[in-house]
């Protein structure tokens, strides 16, 4: 038995999860620090870097503390990604994280891709699709929009940046004393080419369209990229040796996409997190422009990965939670889905959107909001807690939709990750509403964990690239229920009316906050 263990740092939205992960898949241990977001007006949303790398250490001294005789090599690092740290030349942030959920930079944005066509320029938008396989977010949800509205709103903080980083890169720096970004974590700064993912370099030209200074960006790697051993300081303060690896960080996306164990072409999952996603690893770079759905660089080597976002998912339920059950922690959760099973599928017909903060796929709508509807005199709190889940299966079922023709192909089974895969009842829900067989992973809160050590294992040829698939054992499988169909065929259909129907009533409502 092979008993060299990568710690593997998973940065959350909620707060980051430290693991002790083998060389197989097997997650030995894990701890977790609660992070908090600050929401501003006009859409921030921030946190401090410092805090992450607090409750990094705190998370990282308690499980080693507690696996005295592991021998750890390598530490791989995960995270959320579409975020912003701009940092000093000493490598220390000048202001807040500005992380995905800030759209504050939206007017800065469409003064750069502005346009006649879907708010873009034709040929700023062809440009960014040819080199890049996407294009900047209108809702500024994605570092370039960071970088922009602090150019145009903070200037002092742009005129004193060394180099904007995301969040993964800034780990990255902090844990290693290298200021670099991969291919696979800069994508969403929209000014890399990507169509070689050997050579990954800034396009000039890219660059000069947005108005970004190239000094400001730090030295590009190819993906799943080696930095070197752990800094003194940082090999000090987590109780490591000198001799410790670092691996440059992978967006969340990425190496989740590894840790589901479906890492073969085509071979799909389903995440259920804060947001939420369907995506797999594809051999060939393409665009779905109108729906938000790209290949972009993957964590392994030759390959892309479909990516797609939905905004809220399993914040949804932990706001359902919150209301239902106040003050009930991560015990009301259960309380929750034994509240949602005791009523009948479709809920009575009570329809939940979840788009607590607006949504990215298959419409790019920062502007649009949740709701309940439907609702009646005899509506109670099992069908609204039910309505929830429902809700949240329902808006990945309009994005399977646009995902499975974006593959051309029917994405079955789903490896279904992400702490939403916790509930039997939401797998079942996800089962009947997407009409897809779903494998719920065991210890789906890890997939980011595994996948990121998997890949330290193959970043430093501990590992090969066919070893990888399969590396998470399905702990139970959820077959469509026929007697659902008609059900959530019925709801889905009302789902998209009401987005269509009510989408000039958001933009007037929420316009101007915005």
């Amino acid at each position: 038995m092979d008993s060299r263990r990568v710690l593997a740092l998973d940065l959350g939205t909620g707060g980051p999860k430290v693991a002790l992960v083998g060389l197989d898949g097997e997650v030995l241990g894990a701890e977790r620090e609660p992070n908090t977001v600050t929401y501003l007006p006009g859409g921030g949303a921030e946190q401090d870097p410092a805090d992450w790398w607090r409750a990094i250490v705190a998370a990282a001294r308690r499980l080693l503390g507690a696996h005295p005789d592991e021998r750890v090599f390598a530490v791989a690092i995960t995270g959320q990604w579409a975020g912003t740290v701009a940092v000093d030349a000493a490598g220390d942030p000048l202001c807040p994280a500005i992380i995905w959920l800030d759209s504050r930079g939206a007017p800065a944005v469409r003064r750069v891709a502005g346009g006649p066509v879907a708010g873009y320029s034709p040929l700023r938008a062809l440009r960014w699709l040819r080199l890049t396989g996407g294009a900047p977010s209108l809702s500024a949800r994605d570092a370039l929009g960071h970088i922009l509205y602090l150019k145009s709103e903070r200037p002092d903080v742009y005129r004193a940046t060394a180099a904007f980083l995301e969040p993964v890169d800034w780990l990255g720096l902090k844990l290693s004393g290298r200021l670099a970004a991969t291919n696979c974590s800069a994508t969403l700064g929209w000014v890399t080419d990507t169509r070689d993912l050997a050579a990954p370099a800034y396009d000039e030209g890219l660059l000069r369209t947005a108005g970004i200074d190239r000094a400001k960006l730090p030295e590009l790697l190819p993906a799943n990229a080696v930095l070197g051993p752990l800094a003194p300081a940082a090999a000090e303060e987590l109780g490591l040796g000198g001799d410790v690896q670092v691996v440059a960080g992978t967006p969340d996306t990425m190496s989740a996409a590894v840790g589901s164990g479906a890492t073969a072409d085509h071979a799909a999952h389903l995440y259920v997190g804060t947001s939420s996603w369907i995506s797999c690893h594809v051999p060939y770079k393409r665009t779905d422009a109108l729906h938000s759905i790209a290949a972009l660089p993957s964590a392994l080597p030759d390959r892309y990965l479909v990516s797609c976002e939905q905004q809220t998912a399993g914040v949804c339920a932990e706001r359902a939670r919150d209301a239902l059950f106040p003050d009930s922690g991560d015990e009301g959760f259960a309380l929750l889905e034994e509240l949602a099973a005791s009523a009948p599928a479709g809920s009575g017909g009570v329809i939940f959107t979840p788009w607590l903060n607006g949504e990215r796929t298959p419409v790019d709508d920062h502007l649009v909001r949740g709701g309940l509807h439907n609702l009646s005199l005899d509506t109670g709190r099992a069908q609204v807690a039910r309505a929830v889940l429902e809700g949240v299966a329902l808006n990945a079922r309009w994005m399977q939709h646009h995902v499975e023709r974006f593959t051309r192909k029917r994405l079955e089974p789903l490896a279904f990750i992400g702490g939403g895969a916790h509930s039997e009842l939401w797998c079942q829900i996800m089962a009947d509403v997407l009409d897809r067989e779903i494998h719920r992973v065991a210890d789906p809160v890890y997939a980011g964990v595994r996948g990121a050590a998997l890949l330290a294992g193959l970043a430093l040829g501990e590992l090969e690239r066919p070893q990888l698939d399969g590396r998470a054992p399905v702990a139970a499988t959820y077959a469509p229920r026929p007697a659902a169909r008609a059900t959530y065929d019925e709801l889905y259909a009302a789902f998209r009316g009401i987005y269509k129907s009510n989408r000039r009533l958001y933009r007037r409502l929420n316009g101007g906050a915005e």
